[in-house]
């Protein structure tokens, strides 16, 4: 039995990146960038107006002006402003050559070509101007190789003058659920019979994620058909199973999925939930062996699974990102086991929502967070820090 860090950095190490693909910005958000993005113009390409007003300027004040002209965005007034002019201008329109401050139009009252001031005016020179480059300027690096995209990074490709992104490739993923005690959700159970969620729910976790998931239903406490099963998956890109790790005379997975030809790395982590994880290679495939109890599932899922499909994809931090909060409920010792407890996490306090079980799935659906317990942790009291890690 590894500890939980280990373990972590042991799965990675395995995985390798997938290669990259040209796609459309729409096509683009939550996938990892594999080129980073260098603006290819600048923005503003012009000193623009941040403002409905007139341009002026300042060394004019406090005016009055005569009103020469007028600019609109995509529509510029084509002349220079001389001493003593204003140009009626708009938001987003290129600020006239000549002026260095836009006077907003609830400050002004103008009677045909004349201009007065009537408030306070601009504070100081530059005024409402976006100062050409403001945003970024040709040749900067705008978004970094490993960045995963989310709209505003799309909006901001697009500004810098891009059509289409490079982005590693969708990963394919399959996942197997294993036990003679497994039924499809919405199946009749019998006394010895339960749904299997875990399938449904990793499908849902990874909803938001560039995968192509196939379910691959639900195989039998049976050595040979789960290593025919392993067998036919290993052109995928991760092969995960659920259920069937344990040590018990039923638990199979371990050693159908050595005769299909993986080569484990590791077996067995020092968490709760979700000891007995494995993880290593199976032809072209990486495989990762998660508990069959849904929280355990769940919680490894997080632990394992995300930052696996992150690291395929080059991802800068691939690792679940940690904060601290405050205790609302006193916790009791812990074991020699890194312990993840559900919890509520609100205004930066969180507390434990239930039962620490890693087969009731009601505590974790009430949860938004885990508080993380290192080994050997001792009772921590009301308003204690703690490690936290947010839930999808």
């Amino acid at each position: 039995m590894i500890a939980l860090e280990e373990a972590q950095k042991r799965l990675l190490e395995l995985a390798a990146p997938v290669a990259a693909e040209q796609v459309d910005l729409v096509d683009a958000v939550d996938r990892w960038l594999a080129e980073a993005v260098v603006a290819r113009r600048t923005q503003p390409a012009r000193d623009l107006s941040a403002m409905d007003g007139y341009a002026i300027r300042f060394a004019d004040l406090p005016g009055p002006w005569d009103v020469t002209g007028e600019s609109a965005a995509g529509l510029m007034f084509g002349g220079s402003l001389a001493p003593g002019e204003a140009v009626r201008i708009f938001t987003g329109a290129v600020v006239p050559q000549g002026a260095d401050t836009v006077i907003v139009q609830e400050d002004v009252v103008r009677d045909g070509a004349k201009l007065k001031l009537t408030g306070d005016g601009p504070a100081g020179i530059g005024a409402h101007i976006r100062v050409q480059g403001s945003d970024f300027s040709a040749g900067g690096e705008m978004i970094l190789t490993g960045t995963r995209l989310n709209p505003a990074h799309i909006g901001l490709a697009a500004m810098a003058g891009y059509a289409q992104l490079s982005v590693r490739r969708k990963l394919r993923i399959a996942v197997v659920s294993t036990g003679d005690e497994l039924v499809a959700p919405g199946a009749a159970t019998g006394p010895d019979q339960i749904p299997s969620s875990n399938g449904p729910m990793l499908a849902a976790l990874l909803a938001r994620f560039p995968v192509e998931i196939e379910l691959r239903g639900i195989i039998g406490d049976d050595l040979g058909e789960l290593t025919q099963e392993f067998r036919i998956l290993k052109q995928h890109d991760i092969v995960v199973t659920l259920g069937g790790a344990s040590v018990g005379d039923h638990d199979l997975v371990r050693p159908a999925l050595e005769a299909a030809g993986a080569n484990l790395d590791f077996w067995k982590v020092a968490m709760r939930p979700g000891k007995p994880v494995m993880a290593g290679r199976m032809g072209d495939a990486m495989v990762l062996g998660l508990p069959g109890n849904p929280v355990s599932a769940y919680v490894t899922a997080i632990l394992f699974l995300l930052p696996l499909i992150a690291q395929m994809s080059s991802a800068m931090d691939p690792l679940p990102m940690r904060t601290t909060a405050r205790l609302g409920a006193p916790l009791p010792a812990n074991g020699p086991r890194t312990d993840h407890v559900r919890a509520r996490l609100s205004a930066g306090v969180v507390t434990a929502t239930g039962p620490n079980d890693s087969a009731v799935l009601g505590v974790l659906a009430a949860s938004n967070a885990l508080i993380i317990r290192p080994p050997g942790a001792k009772p921590a009291e009301i308003g204690a820090p703690v490690d936290v890690m947010t839930l999808p």
